[in-house]
């Protein structure tokens, strides 16, 4: 009679190992998959305002993107394929001048990413987005 209790005591016993494994694979799955997942925004820094406003500097290239992304320079209209050849130039006569790119809040990112990028290109490393 004491063999069927101890067998009967075998049967009631959950075996925990393979419900492990399931838990550590799947908490590897999701530490993994989450470590690729790329944000895709723009990084600004926010500046305090200062006691001049960025249009009054004039040693400063400025860039002004209306709302159906028109850009201007000097309040005339340009194609985003001179902006590069334009910071040049105005960056012959003044190597310290900042390219500010001020854009309607109805404008698309991608015309100033575009114009930044050729600011880059010209060697302009510090480009400033203003928004109206």
């Amino acid at each position: 009679m004491s063999l069927g209790k101890s067998r009967l005591e075998e049967d009631t016993q959950i075996d925990m190992t393979p419900m492990l494994d399931v838990v550590f694979i799947l908490l590897i799955f999701f530490v993994v998959t989450a470590a690729f997942v790329d944000e895709t925004a723009i990084d600004l820094q926010h500046q305090p305002p200062s006691t001049k406003a960025a249009s009054e500097k004039s040693d400063d290239i400025l860039f002004q993107v209306g709302a159906n992304n028109d850009i201007s320079l000097d309040g005339r209209r340009v194609d985003v394929r001179s902006v590069r050849a334009n910071v040049e130039r105005l960056r012959a006569s003044n190597r310290e001048a900042k390219v500010i790119i001020s854009t309607d809040s109805r404008a698309q990112t991608e015309t100033y990413i575009r114009i930044a990028d050729q600011a880059r290109a010209a060697g302009v490393e510090d480009v400033v987005l203003t928004t109206r």
